[in-house]
């Protein structure tokens, strides 16, 4: 592992080893943090293929009704009767924290009744529709609750990426380089020192020539 590019004194010793105790604390909390957020990340995964599952029977039972409406109508008279909407629908989004992670808060916004306002008259119209729009009117909000799980599932990915990649960085990179690089200085300075006491023996050793001189 290459050390840092730093001067081996003292000075920089000391700032070296509260750098590194500052990457063991920030390493201890991005992993603790990661370790949570794959936690409620695979629980999110779990209740969106509990979603999807739910909400493609609704809709393959829906989509039946439909195609045996279309059994017994013309194109163009099933066109005529779904064609203009008697509900307005909207959604309003708003945004929950999640381990650091704003997530979509979705709920629909009806100016309307909630009761199923069917676009068209019963006379020449199959019962079969009726079934139709009656299932998707139930599924709208198991869509829209699909959806917020959907969105939120690939945000907390993205969160758990970026965290899965300090960690490793501060794990693989930053602390071996601070570790080796405190040896390094370290070494030195012992080094250094057992210079110095050497020098300072001989010295010693000289005068004390001197004197007998």
């Amino acid at each position: 592992m290459a050390k840092l590019n730093v001067n081996p004194t003292r000075m920089e010793l000391s700032k070296l080893k509260v750098r590194l105790k500052t990457a063991t604390s920030g390493h201890k909390l991005l992993k603790d943090k990661q370790d949570e957020l794959m936690r409620q990340f695979i629980g999110l995964v779990k209740e969106n293929r509990k979603l999807r599952l739910k909400v493609e029977g609704k809709l393959q039972d829906s989509f039946k009704d439909f195609l045996l409406a279309r059994g017994v109508m013309s194109d163009e008279m099933l066109e005529d009767a779904i064609t203009f909407s008697q509900q307005e629908l909207g959604v309003d989004i708003k945004t929950k924290n999640v381990m650091s992670v704003n997530v979509p808060k979705m709920t629909f916004n009806q100016t309307e009744s909630e009761e199923i306002a069917y676009p068209y008259g019963y006379a020449q119209t199959s019962a079969d529709l009726d079934d139709a729009i009656e299932g998707l009117n139930k599924v709208m909000r198991n869509l829209l609750e699909l959806a917020e799980v959907e969105k939120a599932c690939q945000l907390m990915a993205d969160e758990v990426e970026k965290t899965r990649r300090r960690v490793n960085a501060l794990e693989y990179m930053t602390i071996p380089q601070l570790k080796e690089t405190i040896r390094f200085i370290q070494m030195k300075l012992d080094e250094n020192e057992r210079g110095s006491i050497t020098r300072l023996m001989k010295v010693k050793d000289m005068m004390a020539k001197d004197k007998e001189a």
